[in-house]
């Protein structure tokens, strides 16, 4: 196969010789879904560079420093306003930016990058022998949902006695399951001082 002067493909590196600046690529060994992913990645990271561009218009020599601690600390600079968009400031201070700058770059990455989320369900049994049993499974549900946070969405529903269902969205898969358990067993601690049992089951 032939590449043509300005196409844009992805290849793997097979090995790189500095000594005569040569490089060996294999087209063969990047399956569809890793050239996929790759272009994607590449087109968000040009999108990042022209958002940045906008906002640092006059100030080229400032915007490659500010740029240089991004893709040191992230590897590309959309990753930097993603985690920017979900962690906040510090992640950018942390990279190396000063107050001002990631100041700025927050506010691009807020007005700009889209939040990915994951959505998750886990399910809670719960009895109890009460004579104000249903109040005090209310009551249990009621802190399960009390755990979230600013960022996580979570939504507790009746599925069928004694079985309720708890749903989460979040930006990522690591804090959907950490916040999932967590209303899981505020809701189990509740009910079981209240004299009942509550179980937990990942899947219904």
């Amino acid at each position: 196969d032939h590449v043509r002067e300005g196409q844009k493909i992805v290849c793997k590196v097979l090995n790189v010789d500095p000594s005569r600046h040569h490089i060996d690529l294999s087209l063969k060994d990047v399956n569809e879904h890793q050239r996929r992913d790759k272009i994607q990645a590449w087109k968000a990271d040009q999108k990042a560079g022209k958002w940045l561009q906008m906002a640092y218009e006059g100030e080229e020599e400032h915007l490659s420093a500010v740029t240089a601690n991004l893709v040191k600390g992230y590897g590309s600079l959309y990753n930097a306003l993603e985690d920017a968009a979900v962690s906040g400031i510090d992640a950018l201070t942390e990279a190396g930016l000063s107050a001002e700058d990631a100041q700025k770059v927050l506010a691009i990455s807020q007005e700009n990058v889209k939040i990915p989320y994951v959505e998750i369900t886990g399910y809670v049994d719960l009895t109890s022998p009460a004579s104000d049993g249903v109040e005090q499974i209310k009551k249990a549900l009621k802190k399960a949902a009390k755990t979230k946070t600013e960022e996580i969405s979570l939504d507790v529903r009746y599925v069928g006695a004694p079985r309720y269902r708890i749903h989460v969205t979040a930006p990522d898969y690591k804090l959907a399951e950490a916040e999932l358990r967590k209303a899981a067993k505020a809701a189990i601690d509740f009910i079981v001082k209240q004299g009942g049992e509550g179980i937990f089951h990942r899947q219904a």
